[in-house]
């Protein structure tokens, strides 16, 4: 991911690189044998992303549990009937799921999840950020049906090149740009615009991840 704000890299952008390795060894592995290995690869270094929290004895994230769980399933499908659409779903339901997440959560619990990742870093009036919480769904709204179109109409090479580098990348150039559209709310200071920055790539970071979450808490910011 291509920003210069990555110089000021603290504990999120690291947990960040963390929530990527599953996908970027995920690549490597199909470049060199096939769909099948990159699939077993993904369910066995999901499942040491969730032993990495026991051995730290800390609470494994709603959203590692959720995505070990639909790999898991869904990767199952793929190796067992030896049929990669199984693992081409998954990416279509984690995206449509996210979208339909933002839209239950504010029209029916009236919960903006998109003011709770950046509400620490960015101040908005109420409307802006149920405009952007819908924007935001949205995207993953048109992700879901842009994964399937590419899975079903392109060979398997292009599909796995798509969601390793087009997914990810029309996010965050998603996340970047919602964040300098709103730049007349954005903070003076140097160093909150680089947190909003940063609150901008976590989302892009739970994207892959599955579920929306948020460990930005004062205790943390002052490790």
């Amino acid at each position: 991911m291509s920003l210069v704000f990555l110089a000021s890299v603290n504990n999120s952008n690291m947990h960040a690189v963390f929530e990527y390795i599953p996908l970027i060894i995920f690549f490597i592995v199909n470049k060199f044998a096939d769909i099948y290995w990159a699939t077993g690869s993904l369910i066995v270094t999901s499942a040491l992303q969730i032993l990495y929290f026991f051995i730290k004895k800390e609470k494994v994230p709603t959203r590692n549990w959720v995505f070990f769980g639909l790999i898991a399933v869904f990767g199952g499908l793929t190796i067992f009937f030896h049929d990669d659409a199984f693992i081409k779903w998954k990416v279509t339901i984690i995206n449509a799921l996210f979208s339909v997440a933002l839209l239950v959560s504010y029209y029916v619990f009236n919960k903006n999840i998109i003011k709770k990742f950046l509400s620490e870093s960015l101040t908005l009036p109420d409307p802006v950020w149920a405009k952007l919480n819908l924007a935001w769904a949205i995207l993953f709204a048109l992700l879901a049906v842009l994964n399937l179109y590419v899975a079903f109409n392109f060979d398997l090479e292009t599909w796995v090149n798509f969601k390793v580098f087009g997914l990810t990348g029309i996010t965050l150039v998603f996340a970047i740009g919602s964040i300098f559209a709103l730049y007349k709310y954005l903070p003076q200071e140097n160093e909150e615009i680089v947190e909003v920055l940063e609150d901008s790539i976590e989302i892009t970071s739970n994207v892959i991840s599955e579920t929306p979450h948020h460990d930005k808490t004062p205790e943390n910011k002052s490790k």
